[in-house]
């Protein structure tokens, strides 16, 4: 049975145990609302959205407040750009959102769910589906006369809302509304615990064999480790009868092994670049949400830039969802993201101090809370130019529904900082601009770098996000990926950054990717055979060959 197989079936054998059919109704029913609720069910292509057709009746409880002018400009914006105009008031600055709940629901009778006397006892989904809940804005809980959904209004919801209201009075008695922000600390706070299993453990739990995670010893673990010791024991006979012999071999294996990496690597050199036509520039109503993460660790000195280059995005800010990913204990970097003052489209999560706490495990804590069809994370110091979103909408635009994930070329651009900075420039031309464009072409498994890789949200989920405990958490995805049949390629796009220009610094560095070669190796080496099936033959020899050129 292949890797995508024991995913389905790993998948359909989760539920949950309590309340059963109460919670499994609530989920179907939290998904359906979601098409009237907001955006529709997150689908992974770009076909146009569904657009709400005015007039804007989000805006009436705001007549005898803003000026008709402002109000006539975010009725046109929300035209444009395809969610509803209280959504454009809020990301404009305008109103904050819970100023806005509140006029809401003066006007409309709806009443505000502060969430501060809701358990997660009284949420009908399991630990699972908390992802569900954050995706779609919408937690379905217990109350005295059955299901209640409570709503955190983006896209058209309350547009959409009003207009069922006003068919359907009775829906008002089902339906509160909160803010963003409770619904995101109602689930950190009460849902804590199972974010950071999720964060931490998801993986190991569901794909144990492809994780890096430390295994449990058991009867049956040891019985593998007796059968693995006595296959060595020929080979160790062989060493003490005839160490000559096997020294010769193991040369001519090495040799053959070299003459193969050197070849491939030679292969992607002259390998000619694929162009495909551009397709045309999708208007912003058709634009999907669009998640960028980036997980900091005492970065306070990078956040700014970051957040500048992020604004400078060539995507409406309407529809971009910001995770900033944090540490606990890092208050410099959480202080420097609050001297930037008021970001609606931004979400600063904590990361729980549960496993280990690593850049992977911030990144699942924000796979989480994506609400994003598509998904891309950049790093501290990176610097992305402005069409990088919409150029890699063009990539899965225009490549087989296999194709879930993009990579962009990363440039180092100081170079002027010493030698080793020159030395990374060199590298990483080689490794971005020459290398991976050829094993792209030749359709293998990429080993993908650090920042500037873009998913289809739903498929990342589907083979278990980032390894937790694998520090070369990219590369390890990048096969994993293939290990599912899905393939990654690169795009002519460019993110600057900064190459280490110290000795320590880079010391460091080699050696975290040196450990992470290992980890992904020996990970994906457990069962040759298996490996084989899952992802050929390219597979199977790449992360070797990848190895080998990563660590020199």
């Amino acid at each position: 049975m292949t890797v995508a197989g024991r995913a389905n079936e790993s998948d359909g054998s989760a539920g949950p145990q309590r309340f059963a059919g109460l919670a499994t109704s609530a989920r179907n029913l939290t998904s359906a609302l979601a098409g009237f609720l907001g955006f529709p069910r997150s689908q992974n292509d770009n076909r146009p959205r569904h657009r709400e057709p005015g007039p804007a009746v989000e805006l009436d409880c705001l007549r005898d407040v803003l000026a008709p002018s402002v109000l006539a400009a975010a009725e046109q914006r929300s035209d444009e750009v395809g969610v509803g105009a209280d959504q454009v008031l809020i990301q404009w600055g305008v109103i904050g959102e819970d100023a806005y709940l509140d006029r809401l629901c003066a006007d409309s009778g709806l009443e505000i769910e502060a969430l501060a006397g809701i358990s997660r006892a009284d949420c009908l989904l399991p630990d699972d589906q908390v992802h569900v809940i954050a995706r779609h804005g919408i937690l379905p809980i217990r109350g005295q006369r059955g299901l209640i959904l409570v709503s955190a209004p983006r896209g058209y919801t309350v547009r959409r809302t009003l207009r069922r209201i006003a068919q359907s009075p009775s829906l008002r008695e089902r339906l509160r509304l909160t803010s963003s922000r409770h619904l995101a600390e109602f689930l950190e706070v009460q849902s804590g615990d199972a974010l950071a299993h999720v964060a931490a453990d998801s993986l190991a739990a569901r794909f144990p064999d492809l994780s890096a995670a430390p295994m449990r010893v058991s009867r049956g673990r040891l019985m593998s480790a007796a059968r693995y010791f006595a296959r060595l024991a020929a080979p160790v006979a062989l060493l003490t009868l005839a160490p000559l012999t096997v020294i010769d071999m193991c040369s001519v294996i090495l040799a053959i092994w070299f003459l193969l990496f050197t070849s491939l690597r030679l292969a992607g050199c002259f390998s000619p670049r694929k162009r495909r036509p551009r397709p045309p520039r999708l208007h912003d109503s058709q634009l999907p949400i669009y998640t960028v993460i980036a997980a900091l660790y005492r970065e306070a000195a990078s956040v700014a830039p970051l957040m500048r280059y992020i604004d400078e995005l060539d995507y409406p800010r309407e529809k971009l969802d910001i995770k900033l990913v944090i540490e606990l204990d890092d208050l410099g970097t959480r202080a420097a993201i609050a001297r930037l003052g008021l970001m609606p489209h931004v979400q600063v999560i904590v990361a729980p101090d549960a496993g280990p706490r690593t850049k992977p495990k911030a990144l699942n804590c924000a796979l989480t809370f994506a609400r994003g069809t598509f998904i891309t994370v950049f790093d501290a110091e990176d610097r992305p130019e402005p069409g990088q979103l919409r150029a890699a909408l063009d990539v899965f635009r225009t490549h087989d529904p296999d194709v879930v994930c993009a990579q962009a070329s990363l440039c180092i651009d100081n170079t002027a900082d010493g030698w080793l900075p020159r030395m990374f420039t060199a590298e990483y031309a080689g490794q971005f601009d020459v290398f991976l464009q050829g094993f792209s072409n030749f359709e293998m498994p990429l080993p993908l770098g650090g920042s500037s890789n873009h998913f289809r949200t739903s498929v990342l989920r589907e083979v278990g996000g980032w390894d937790p405990y694998n520090v070369t958490e990219d590369a390890d995805l990048g096969f994993r990926l293939a290990r599912f049949r899905y393939r990654c390629v690169m795009f002519p796009s460019t993110t600057f950054e900064e190459a280490p220009a110290r000795f320590g610094a880079w010391l460091r560095q080699r050696s975290r990717w040196m450990k992470g070669w290992m980890q992904t190796w020996s990970v994906h080496m457990r069962s040759p055979r298996q490996l084989w099936r899952d992802a050929g033959a390219g597979g199977f020899f790449l992360p070797s060959t990848s190895s080998s050129a990563e660590t020199s």
